[in-house]
């Protein structure tokens, strides 16, 4: 039986340990709180701050995995090369979570090595870095920690007078011990996107149907396929997504976004695991979710291919409130409706706008994705009654 060691017990992780166990394997969900919604399900946990190189160290020495699994950014990342030296499986390899955990290094593995399309950039480590950056890359831009996650710290920026309080605001988002910012042109899309992408030991690299998602303060609010674009510009991002994670190494999932635009696909970012858009997956909108997509890639077991199977769209539900336990959630209203799934994270507290479910709806692969991203929407609301846009 092949053990996993689960670095972070979010809502991802959460459908990623089900996905492992419908195989046979074993989990040990690590996070640096108890009972974080992956620990529910998983075989053992792990309660440590993965930051702690030592700590991390000693519960792979007890736990001696066969893969170790990154899905947050709060790791000392630089152990997993010592770790990958041991023989155990990184996902999907050390080089690559290195890489993508700081905003630095990918953006210049895009942009300087790969000649990928991005926006323009510079870096800061003091305000009066920031100030003289901006004035290279003018207003509006955005500003963003190097090392975080969900939007933590990111801000756009439309005047001078906004510029300090996103720097401390990048600052306090930060996750880590890295206390840098990135300051990028604000690019003006028509609409950003998600490619999934599928990295295989003994396969092809593999690409699932684009997925369109809409974005507050960099946190994802509701993802939708199909997606609308040009056979051209799907190529174009298609061949961005497979050059960068083939320079990354390894073999799992990789949420790959862009922005579209009038003049064709800039490149945004890049994680190396399942993607908050792709949760739209659930909904059965793909003949694999990714999480089993992630899962199969990482124990090397055979994907035949990836196809759109139904219309679907995702809408997260979040806190209204300070919760020191998990909420009551009113399911009635939202599950009356045909076509609708909800999944609620069951995280064990909450905070005003945190991420606490998501609302899935679905229909014939013709059906009007409009009409279905609306009605996650109105549904995700009756659950706690919030709505998915609110500022957080």
């Amino acid at each position: 039986m092949k053990k996993i060691l689960l670095l972070g017990s979010g809502e991802l992780g959460k459908e990623f340990v089900l996905a492992a166990k419908r195989k046979g394997v074993y989990v040990i969900a690590c996070d640096k709180y108890d009972n974080a919604p992956a620990m529910q399900v998983a075989d053992e946990r792990e309660v440590f701050s993965m930051l702690d190189g030592d700590a991390l160290a000693a519960v792979v020495n007890k736990h001696k995995p066969d893969i170790i699994v990154p899905e947050i950014e709060a790791i000392r990342t630089e152990r997993l090369f010592d770790f990958e030296k041991q023989g155990i499986q990184v996902v999907p390899s050390a080089r690559a979570v290195n890489f993508t955990m700081n905003r630095q290094a990918i953006r210049d593995l895009a942009a300087k090595e790969l000649g990928l399309r991005t926006a323009k950039y510079f870096y800061a480590k003091t305000y009066e870095q920031l100030v003289e950056a901006s004035k290279e890359i003018g207003f509006p831009c955005v500003i963003k920690p190097l090392m975080s996650s969900s939007g933590h710290g990111q801000s756009t920026v439309k005047t001078f007078e906004d510029l300090k309080p996103a720097f401390d605001a990048a600052m306090a988002g930060a996750r880590g011990d890295v206390k840098e910012v990135i300051i990028e042109e604000f690019i003006h899309f028509t609409s950003e996107f998600t490619l999934l992408t599928v990295t295989q030991k003994n396969g092809p690299t593999l690409f699932c149907p684009p997925i369109g998602h809409v974005q507050v303060g960099g946190d994802y609010r509701e993802s939708w396929q199909p997606y609308q674009i040009s056979e051209k510009d799907l190529k174009d991002a298609q061949d961005m997504a497979d050059k960068v994670t083939k320079a990354l190494t390894g073999y799992g999932i990789w949420g790959v976004e862009f922005f579209l635009t009038d003049t064709g696909v800039v490149f945004s970012e890049l994680s190396p695991r399942p993607h908050d858009t792709g949760m739209v997956t659930l909904a059965h909108t793909t003949n694999l979710s990714e999480f089993e997509l992630h899962l199969r890639a990482v124990l090397g077991l055979p994907i035949h291919d990836i196809r759109l199977e139904h219309a679907g769209s995702s809408a997260v539900i979040l806190a209204d409130k300070e919760y020191e336990e998990a909420p009551e959630y009113n399911l009635v209203d939202a599950l009356k409706e045909e076509c609708t799934r909800v999944r609620i994270f069951a995280k064990p507290g909450g905070h005003f706008g945190r991420r606490m479910g998501v609302t899935l709806c679905y229909g014939a692969p013709d059906a009007d994705v409009n009409a279905l991203r609306e009605k996650a929407k109105r549904l995700a609301k009756t659950v706690l009654g919030t709505d998915p846009y609110m500022d957080k």
